[in-house]
């Protein structure tokens, strides 16, 4: 029975990535933003016509 106390130990956590963090002018972050909603709403157009079996997300 002590091996699978050897077998079943809790693995070490992971050290954490350091993050990337960008900053954006004003006129970049508003274009981005008009990108990601007119491609929400594309992709909420395209989903409503599926059936509802085949819809994606």
């Amino acid at each position: 029975m002590t091996e699978t106390n050897d077998r079943f130990k809790k693995a070490p956590r992971r050290a954490k990535a350091p993050v990337k963090r960008v900053a954006l002018s004003a006129e970049a972050r508003q274009a981005y933003e008009d990108l990601v909603r007119t491609r929400d709403e594309r992709d909420r157009t395209y989903g409503q016509h599926l059936p509802t079996d085949n819809k994606g997300k």
